[in-house]
């Protein structure tokens, strides 16, 4: 599937999405679409008839927005999991395309080990930085698309309205607007902020709009858009991570892939949260000789690792 197969079949699915909505009322542009290109029709027949046998994982509800979550450090939203208008079927398509048009020979793939980083230059003006135990997709002939498969990558986009610059991640498609933004996939969850222009999350679907000093997590427990510093996004960069009433959890994986050590934490370690800046370090005993207590917990070696855990003390 070549890149203009894929953006054929992207906007047939945003028809799919659009025409199941028992609401949906604007006919009149949907048979222009059909109309303007005469392999229009069948793409939107295939992906109706995949959505058919998708059915039975279709919300029946609407998605309903609930009150602003406890948490302090989550000042947004949060939406619950399933997607609005067939959006669970959509993803289903998505992968679906997706894994055809990665499957080509002129995909490569960039892997960085905990500890390293490394920086991509797609096109003039677009580079993508990688942090520590990331890997990710790129396409040796196009330089707009990309796909995050784990781990953490900072990206600076040259916007070109035309043609925009889109990263994947897992189910989930994020487009820019002339952007700089950072991404982390960690397990099932990603976590987007950004620093300058606006990022589109899924703009088939929900079309989230994320400008400077917004960020989005998605997770099991659905998705939460929040407020971020704009100088905490993509920290990494300047040996620091900037957090606002992060888990401690979060902060241990973000630690690992920077520094390249192998690190947990007590459960008791892991629910704790933290606001605040920690410097980096490659020394660890130096590092978590000022980081650990800077949380409120203690960090003891084991094995070629370290653990966290409650307690204010010298690491050991």
């Amino acid at each position: 599937m070549n890149r203009a197969e894929a953006m054929m079949n992207e906007e047939a699915l945003g028809w799919v999405i659009r025409t199941r909505d028992p609401e949906f009322a604007d006919w009149e542009a949907f048979t222009a679409w059909l109309e303007a290109d005469p392999v229009h029709a069948p793409a939107y027949d295939a992906l109706m008839a995949a959505d058919a046998d998708l059915a039975e994982i279709v919300p029946t509800e609407p998605v309903t927005m609930a009150a602003p979550a406890n948490d302090a450090g989550e000042r947004g939203w949060r939406w619950s999991r399933s997607l609005i208008g067939g959006g669970a079927v959509a993803a289903a398509l998505v992968a679906a395309i997706s894994v055809g048009m990665w499957n080509r020979s002129d995909i490569y793939t960039v892997t960085t080990r905990p500890g390293e980083t490394r920086t991509v230059a797609l096109d003039e003006g677009t580079r993508v930085e990688l942090n520590g135990g990331t890997t990710m997709r790129f396409d040796r002939h196009d330089a707009r698309f990309a796909a995050l498969d784990s781990g953490e990558a900072a990206f600076t986009v040259r916007h070109d309205a035309a043609n925009p610059f889109r990263v994947t991640v897992g189910d989930a498609l994020f487009e820019d607007a002339g952007t700089v933004f950072n991404i982390v996939r960690a397990g099932n969850a990603t976590r987007i902020g950004v620093s300058e222009g606006e990022v589109i999350y899924n703009p088939k679907a929900e079309a989230i709009a994320l400008p400077a000093g917004r960020a989005l997590m998605e997770d099991e427990n659905g998705l939460r858009v929040m407020d971020v510093a704009t100088d905490a996004v993509a920290s990494w960069r300047q040996g620091r991570l900037t957090y606002a009433n992060a888990p401690v959890t979060q902060i241990s994986a973000d630690i690992a892939r920077s520094l390249g050590v192998r690190l947990t934490a007590t459960p008791g370690a892991g629910t704790m949260r933290f606001t605040g800046t920690i410097r980096l370090h490659r020394d660890p005993a130096r590092f978590f000789g000022q980081a650990a207590p800077l949380m409120g917990l203690s960090a003891v070696r084991q094995g070629d690792g370290w653990l966290l855990r409650e307690g204010d003390g010298p690491p050991r």
